[in-house]
């Protein structure tokens, strides 16, 4: 399960295949990339490991993508970060306000730059990450660059022009000349870039809100194509579990990680088919990347995120009834299982924010089907989710009311 957890988090946060394992490193993940025999230098899969999970004999025990779930073999995983339709890893990304933008161009430079070997290079990973650049030219001597400046695509100003942050603008440590003497030292990460790449409390805020009107968004697209045509919701449903793990990666909530494992049933379309990509389902897809860029909260970070968790209910519910509208029972369960969980770690972050320094202890749950669900709906998440979305002031347009999830019926005997 660990295992699992882990690839579907890193794969949720990665815009380029190396970052997807280097993020499985960081997460203390074994992995082990397997080569063509017929194109040295090709890789074709990988296996992951854990250095506790040992064979009698000492050696790791590795698993393959493909037996973890049949959608996380590499070839399935290439299609989230090069697409024949060239949409960027960061779609949607630009409709957030102007210091989430900056949050996310400055931790997007500091890590290309701690990572690259050289000039040339670290231009490369920024594009590839989605990060447009635009390099300035000396005036005095043709083609020598002299600096650069960024953007995100469909970030404009009031005039419709691109807007362009310089690297000294958005920190100074990230100005080319300090660059190329860091790399002409062959150093690859400084302190203060480190630095650099973290976000801010505010910074933070703006990204949860951000990731809570894609949610709603995409929520609204999902109940839409309930009514109409269930199969097109099916890559929205796929891409909502990147957000939902990506989401409990940020917030560092025990109850969010649990419902994304849950949920992870309710995305996949039967033997791990990958769905033809959407506009929706790209935007959730760019949201679960911005999250995973944030960086981890220290404790439970959920009364942080209320309108994203609020949100992710609605979204979570809006599965479920698409997974019932295609008479896929199992997946329906799977996703209203999700928003309970969902529900109820909403509902205990709004308790301690109404009520701090209150002690909330966790209930023991009846052994009953309607018990337990009694439990996780302690109040009616219809009056419930408007109220947090308000105080959140998230304009998410047309606002879904999500319908309070029925509890499970009590088994015949």
């Amino acid at each position: 399960m660990r295992l699992r957890r882990e690839v579907c988090a890193a794969a949720a946060g990665a815009r380029t295949e190396q970052e997807f394992f280097t993020r499985l490193g960081q997460a203390g993940v074994l992995v082990r990339q397997r080569h063509s025999t017929t194109h040295p230098g090709e890789v074709t899969g990988y296996a992951v490991g854990l250095p506790q999970h040992a064979a009698k004999d000492g050696g790791v025990i590795w698993y393959g993508g493909g037996k973890l779930a049949a959608d996380l073999t590499l070839p399935k995983l290439r299609g989230r970060w090069a697409d024949p339709t060239a949409r960027n890893p960061l779609t949607g990304a630009a409709a957030m306000p102007g210091l989430a933008v900056r949050a996310v161009l400055r931790a997007s430079v500091a890590d290309a730059a701690g990572q690259a070997s050289g000039e040339a290079d670290f231009f490369a990973r920024l594009r590839a990450a989605g990060v447009l650049v635009r390099e300035r030219f000396s005036e005095v001597n043709p083609g020598q660059v002299t600096g650069y400046a960024v953007t995100l695509p469909g970030c404009t100003g009031p005039d419709g022009t691109l807007r362009w942050y310089g690297g000294g603008r958005l920190n100074d440590a990230l100005t080319l000349p300090r660059l190329r003497s860091t790399w002409a030292g062959g150093r690859r990460g400084t302190a203060e870039r480190s630095e650099a790449s973290r976000f801010t409390a505010p910074e933070r805020t703006e990204i949860y809100r951000h990731a809570a009107r894609q949610a709603a968004a995409a929520a609204e697209h999902l109940r839409n194509c309930t009514a109409g045509d269930p199969g097109s919701g099916a890559d929205a449903a796929w891409a909502a579990a990147d957000t939902l793990h990506a989401a409990a990666r940020a917030t560092g909530s025990r109850v969010l990680r649990c419902a994304a494992d849950g949920y992870d049933r309710a995305a996949r379309a039967p033997y791990g088919r990958v769905p033809r990509r959407t506009r929706e389902g790209d935007r959730l897809r760019a949201a679960a990347r911005l999250l995973a860029m944030t960086g981890g909260s220290v404790g439970d970070g959920t009364g942080q995120a209320g309108a994203l968790v609020a949100n992710l209910v609605a979204l979570a519910d809006a599965v479920a009834g698409l997974r019932e509208a295609q008479a896929h029972a199992a997946q329906a369960a799977a996703a209203r299982e999700a928003a309970e969980q969902l529900h109820a770690a909403f509902t205990q972050a709004r308790g301690r924010a109404l009520h701090p320094g209150r002690v909330h202890p966790r209930p023991t749950r009846p052994s009953a089907p309607a018990g337990r669900a009694h439990d996780d709906f302690p109040v009616p998440l219809a009056q419930v989710l408007p109220v947090a979305v308000a105080e959140e002031s998230v304009d998410v347009g047309s606002r879904p009311q999500a319908a309070q999830p029925p509890a499970r019926a009590r088994p015949a005997r």
